[in-house]
């Protein structure tokens, strides 16, 4: 038997195992130990974990999982958290250029490393589910507009439509939103984790293409959204039809550090 050293950070909520795997000492492919890892009544608890990476041309690579151990999608609050660890792993000053499942992606990281703005891939294609859209950020999401939702129940609604005939063999994140005038208030339920989180960072990132898409704005946009473990914020400019330069900024803080026994 021998102890795992792991990092514990949170982004708005969303909380996450980082690795530092550069030595590539852990053989992550293992989604027993994965979803172990994850449990929070039996492992250390987590919406996902990640592995950081040596990458030949960028920084790092991060490599994710989400907590039932398979392989995820882009996860936005955790590239936001796996910059600021590589901040704490002094690999990153300020800025960098890393690679993700989706793609390369850049960041920016304030001098404290409390705050962190992750460039998104581009959008161009916004479809249709009778009064919802679907989209992709990196992660597929569907996004309905709702009134009352503080008080929905959104694991059972959320659950319904991410396994319904439509969508259930591959998944979907689905994120319900409130707007609530000068910001959106958003909740998801997301795949792989298979329950509603405290944040999305590719939700929160549909969720305001999706509006801008909606109310039809063009140019710069920025956009407030509330979830429930905080504030996020999402910048990009459109034509109506593309949406490029797609920023997601919020909070990414350490947690806690330690070791556990790998059986």
């Amino acid at each position: 038997m021998s102890d795992l050293h792991f990092y514990k950070y949170q982004g708005a909520g969303n909380d996450f195992i980082l690795i530092d795997n550069r030595d590539n000492v852990v053989n992550h492919q293992q989604p027993e130990l994965i979803a172990a890892l994850c449990n929070r009544r039996f492992g250390i608890g987590a919406d996902g974990i990640m592995f950081l990476q040596q990458k030949e041309g960028y920084d790092f690579e991060m490599v994710y999982y989400n907590a039932d151990g398979k392989p995820s999608s882009m996860c936005g609050n955790g590239g936001r958290c796996i910059v600021a660890f590589a901040k704490h792993l002094n690999i990153i000053h300020d800025e960098t250029n890393f690679l993700a499942v989706d793609g390369p992606h850049y960041a920016k990281i304030s001098e404290d490393g409390s705050w962190v703005s992750l460039q998104m891939i581009d959008v161009s294609k916004v479809d249709s589910d009778k009064d919802a859209l679907v989209l992709n950020t990196g992660s597929p999401h569907y996004v309905a507009c709702t009134s009352g939702l503080a008080d929905k129940n959104v694991y059972t609604e959320g659950r319904t439509i991410r396994n319904s005939e439509k969508y259930k063999e591959e998944g979907i994140n689905v994120n319900f939103v409130e707007d609530q005038g000068d910001h959106y208030f958003v909740r998801t339920y997301e795949r792989g984790v298979e329950d509603e989180t405290y944040a999305c960072g590719t939700g929160v990132t549909a969720v305001a293409i999706a509006m801008a898409k909606r109310k039809g704005l063009t140019g710069d946009v920025s956009t407030a959204i509330k979830v429930l473990g905080g504030d996020l914020n999402v910048k990009f400019h459109t034509d109506g039809l593309r949406y490029t330069s797609v920023f997601l900024e919020g909070p990414a803080e350490f947690v806690f550090e330690g070791n556990i026994p790998l059986k």
